[in-house]
C-alpha cells in the first residue's frame, strides 16, 4: 500500500514539473511576443489620437448636432452636385482628346457639353466652397468637432480655393487647340496657288468660292466654338498664315523680283520700261483674281464670327502681307526717276492701270482696315498726275530751249522735229489721249480750275507753233541758200510723210503753214 502511494506521489511531482515547465515556456514565448509587439504598440498609441479624430470627429451632443444638421445638409448638397458635374467633365476626356476630323459635328457637340458643365462649375463651385467654409467655421466656433478634424478640413478648403489649375484640368484648352489644328488642316488641304490666266484682260474674275461649301460650313462651325471661348484671334492668325502664304506662292510664280527695284538701281525710266507693262498685268491679276477671291472667302468664313469688321480686317492683313503695298511702292519708284519725255508715257501707263482697277480698289480696300493701302494708293495717284502734268506742260518749254541750238549742218531734219512729231502722235493716239485728258481734268480740278475741252489740243498746237518758230530761226542760220532750201524741203517732207492720216496731222492741218 505504501509502495503504491509513493509511486503516485512521484507521478504527481513529474506531472507538476511538466506543467511548470510548459507554463515557463509559455511565459518566455509571451515575453518574446511582448518584446516584439512593443514598438508596434507604441506606433498604435501615437496614431490613436488622429484615428480617434477621424472616427469620432463630431463630439457634440445630439441637441447641438440637430441644430446644425440642416445647415450641413444645405452646404453638402451643392458640393455634391458640383462633384457630380466634375465627374461628368472627366467623363468627356476620351472624346475630346480624340481627333476632331473623324466626326467634327460630334466633337463640337461634346465640346459644347463641356462648356456648359464648366459654366455650371464656375457659377457654383465657389459658392459651394464658401458654404462648406462657413459650416467648418461654425463647427469650430461652437466646438462641435475635434480641432484636428477642423484643421484638416480647413487645409483642404484652402487648397481648393487657392488652386490655380482650371476646373477641367486643361481639357477645354486641349480641345480648343485640336479644333485650331483642324481649322488649319481644312484650310491647307483646300488651298492651292492660282495660275495667272494667259490673258488677264479677257479672263473673267473668279466668281465661285475657292473653298467648297462643306469646308466653309465646317470652318464656320469651328469658329463658332472658338469665338465662344475668346480665341478668335488664333484662328485669324492661322487663316492669314495659310491663305496669305497661298497668295504669295501664286505671285512668286510670276517672278516679281523687279518690284523690289529702288531708285538707286537705275538711271532713268527707260531702264525699267519693260517692267511697267508687266506691272500692270501682274497688278490686275493680283487684284481681280487673287484678292477678289480672297475677300469673298474671308466674308464667307468670318461673316458670323466676332465683330462685324473681322472679315475685312483679316483680308487687309492678308493683302498687306501678300504684297499689294510692294506693287504700289514700285509705282512710286517710277515717279521718282529723273524727268524725261518717256517718263510721261510711263506715268500715263501707270495711271491707266490704276484707273482700270479703280472700282476694284474701292470695293476691296475701301474699309477702315485698309487705310494704309488707301493712303499709299492716293499718294501714288497724286504723284502720277502731278508728275505727268508737269512733264506735259514742260514740253513746250523744252522745244523753246532748242531754238538757239544750231540746225544740222547738212540740212537734214533735226532730231527734235522727229522726236516731237512721233511723241505728239503718241499723245493723241487712242491709247494715250483719253488717259492724258483725264489726267489733265483731275489736275485742274485739284487746282480749282475748270477743264476746257481744247486744253490738250491747244497745248500741242502751241508746241508746234514753237517748233515753227524754231524752223525760222534755224533757216536763218544757214549761210548757204541751197542748204537753207534743202533744210526746208526735208522738214516739210518729214511732216507730210509722218503726219498724213494721223490724229496729229488732222489736228494741225494747214494751220501752221509748215507744208
Amino acid at each position: 500500500m505504501e509502495e503504491a502511494g509513493g509511486t503516485r506521489g512521484i507521478e504527481s511531482l513529474v506531472a507538476a514539473r511538466r506543467s511548470l515547465r510548459a507554463s515557463l515556456d509559455k511565459s518566455r514565448a509571451l515575453e518574446a511576443a511582448l518584446a516584439r509587439a512593443g514598438p508596434r504598440l507604441d506606433e498604435i498609441q501615437q496614431r490613436l489620437p488622429s484615428l480617434e479624430a477621424a472616427v469620432r470627429p463630431i463630439r457634440a451632443d445630439r441637441g447641438a448636432l440637430a441644430a446644425v444638421g440642416g445647415h450641413i445638409d444645405r452646404a453638402v448638397g451643392p458640393a455634391a452636385a458640383v462633384l457630380k458635374v466634375f465627374d461628368a467633365v472627366h467623363g468627356l476626356e476620351r472624346s475630346l482628346l480624340s481627333d476632331p476630323c473623324t466626326d467634327l459635328s460630334g466633337y463640337l457637340a461634346v465640346l459644347k457639353r463641356l462648356e456648359e458643365a464648366l459654366r455650371f462649375l464656375a457659377d457654383n463651385c465657389s459658392l459651394a466652397v464658401q458654404w462648406l467654409d462657413d459650416i467648418v467655421d461654425h463647427l469650430e466656433d461652437n466646438a462641435l468637432a475635434d480641432p484636428r478634424f477642423i484643421r484638416a478640413l480647413k487645409t483642404s478648403l484652402a487648397s481648393l480655393k487657392s488652386s490655380p489649375s482650371p476646373l477641367d484640368g486643361g481639357l477645354l484648352a486641349a480641345a480648343l487647340e485640336k479644333l485650331e489644328s483642324e481649322f488649319r488642316r481644312l484650310l491647307a488641304e483646300h488651298t492651292t496657288p492660282l495660275q495667272m490666266p494667259p490673258d488677264t484682260v479677257d479672263a473673267p474674275t473668279i466668281a465661285a468660292s475657292p473653298l467648297p461649301v462643306p469646308v466653309i460650313n465646317k470652318l464656320r462651325a469651328i469658329l463658332e466654338r472658338i469665338t465662344e471661348n475668346k480665341r478668335l484671334d488664333r484662328c485669324i492668325s492661322i487663316y492669314v498664315d495659310v491663305r496669305g502664304s497661298n497668295i504669295r506662292a501664286s505671285l512668286r510664280a510670276l517672278d516679281l523680283d523687279y518690284l523690289e527695284i529702288t531708285p538707286a538701281d537705275f538711271n532713268d525710266v527707260q531702264s525699267i520700261e519693260g517692267y511697267i507693262e508687266k506691272w500692270g498685268r501682274h497688278l490686275e491679276f493680283a487684284v481681280k483674281h487673287l484678292f477678289e477671291a480672297e475677300l469673298k472667302v474671308c466674308i464667307e468664313v468670318f461673316e458670323r464670327a466676332g465683330p462685324s469688321d473681322v472679315a475685312q480686317s483679316c483680308f487687309a492683313e492678308i493683302a498687306a502681307q501678300a504684297g499689294i503695298l510692294t506693287f504700289l511702292r514700285f509705282g512710286m519708284t517710277v515717279t521718282e526717276t529723273r524727268k524725261d519725255p518717256i517718263k510721261l508715257l510711263k506715268l500715263l501707263d501707270i495711271f491707266a492701270a490704276l484707273n482700270k482697277l479703280r472700282l476694284d480698289f474701292n470695293r476691296l480696300f475701301g474699309g477702315k482696315s485698309c487705310i494704309e493701302i488707301q493712303n499709299q494708293t492716293r499718294d501714288l495717284i497724286k504723284r502720277v498726275i502731278n508728275g505727268g502734268c508737269e512733264l506735259f506742260l514742260e514740253l513746250l518749254h523744252q522745244v523753246e530751249l532748242q531754238r538757239h541750238m544750231p540746225p544740222p549742218s547738212d540740212g537734214a531734219v533735226p532730231r527734235l522735229v522727229s522726236f516731237v512729231t512721233d511723241y505728239c502722235n503718241k499723245l493723241l493716239s487712242v491709247e494715250y489721249r483719253p488717259v492724258l485728258t483725264q489726267v489733265l481734268i483731275i489736275h485742274r480740278s485739284w487746282n480749282q480750275e475748270k477743264f476746257q475741252e481744247r486744253l490738250l489740243t491747244d497745248a500741242i498746237l502751241d508746241i508746234f507753233k514753237a517748233l515753227e518758230a524754231n524752223f525760222e530761226t534755224w533757216s536763218k542760220g544757214f549761210g548757204d541758200t541751197t542748204l537753207c532750201h534743202l533744210f526746208a524741203m526735208n522738214t516739210h517732207w518729214h511732216f507730210y510723210k509722218n503726219l498724213k492720216g494721223t490724229k496729229l496731222g488732222e489736228l494741225l492741218g494747214a494751220r501752221l503753214g509748215i507744208w
